[in-house]
């Protein structure tokens, strides 16, 4: 993992998990009765990457083009569908994973520079990587 730092998830008992990276500590869990609610479920972190690399990407690429934008607002939404009901899929059988992300975007900005923002939302790096192929390797440490 050259560049990156590492996250480590560890956990006692139950579900809650203690996530570090670097000098960051920080939750996760699952809500009631499942687990005991004291962080955000492993999907709400994950539609947290995501929106916080889009509205980073967009401010980065605004600040670049020297527009006004003055507040990004990425809300986000995890769901599983009938594969048949999405008509922009691949997979037409099973079911599907779905994120809806909204934007709202505050500032002195045209229709074309809003327009363009959302064309930009979709090269956040975190955007890319979810919707490429993953490599995950897993492996067993002592």
């Amino acid at each position: 993992m050259a560049g990156s730092t590492p996250v480590v998830v560890s956990n006692e008992s139950g579900l809650a998990q203690e996530i570090s990276s670097g000098k960051h500590r920080w939750r996760a869990d699952e809500p009631a009765p499942f687990g005991s609610d004291t962080g955000p479920s492993p999907y709400e972190l994950l539609l947290a990457a995501l929106g916080a690399c889009t509205s980073m990407t967009l401010r980065l690429y605004a600040q670049r083009k020297e527009w006004d934008l003055q507040r990004v607002t990425v809300r986000l939404q995890h769901s599983r569908i009938h594969a048949v009901d999405c008509m922009e899929c691949e997979t037409k059988e099973g079911f599907l994973d779905r994120i809806d992300r909204e934007i709202e975007l505050s500032g002195n900005l045209d229709d074309a520079q809003k327009r363009r923002l959302l064309e930009i939302a979709e090269h956040c790096p975190v955007h890319r990587t979810l919707t490429s192929e993953i490599n995950i390797r897993t492996s067993l440490t002592a």
